[in-house]
């Protein structure tokens, strides 16, 4: 099995599990609970909550927040500065406040500084474009794009559209 590597400006709390051969580089934050699986790359300055799970084979570019309540199951691509929510009704001052989980599923690819709202699924293998502001769930294959983001089309296992758009 491959050495797990942690760049020595990444804080990786005792309490998070992680996989063999993932590497985690500079300026990182994993919490304690963060789960992240096997052969995973977490790029410059990402940030993993607490309790997140991040399945083998995902890739994580840089400055990316995932926040408790996120799941990414295995082979995801989440491009540069995506942002994940896990509040619907954000206040700093909400004490009923409670996580809105977030779901996206094998293969799927989130690209450069889209935004993903709580409480959806995002669904296997689909395509979120740059810059998306993704509202609700994604069904699998599909190619998402806009504000908020709408189904342009659909896409293989590979992202070559499918629909002939």
């Amino acid at each position: 099995m491959s050495q797990i590597y942690i760049h020595p400006t990444a804080e990786v709390d005792v309490k998070a599990r992680i996989g063999q051969g993932t590497r985690i580089w500079n300026y990182c934050q994993v919490r304690e609970s963060a789960v992240i699986g096997d052969n995973c790359i977490i790029g410059k300055d990402v940030y993993i909550d607490q309790s997140v799970l991040i399945g083998s084979r995902v890739k994580v570019q840089n400055g990316v927040s995932v926040y408790n309540g996120v799941t990414i199951e295995d082979d995801v691509f989440v491009g540069p500065h995506v942002c994940f929510t896990n509040d619907l009704i954000p206040r700093a001052f909400n004490d009923n406040w409670s996580v809105t989980a977030t779901i996206v599923r094998r293969g799927a690819s989130l690209g450069a500084n889209s935004t993903i709202v709580c409480g959806i699924t995002i669904g296997e293998y689909a395509m979120v474009a740059a810059g998306a502001v993704v509202t609700k769930d994604v069904p699998a294959y599909a190619l998402v794009k806009g504000n908020p983001a709408r189904v342009a089309g659909f896409v293989d296992r590979m992202g070559n559209r499918t629909d002939n758009g």
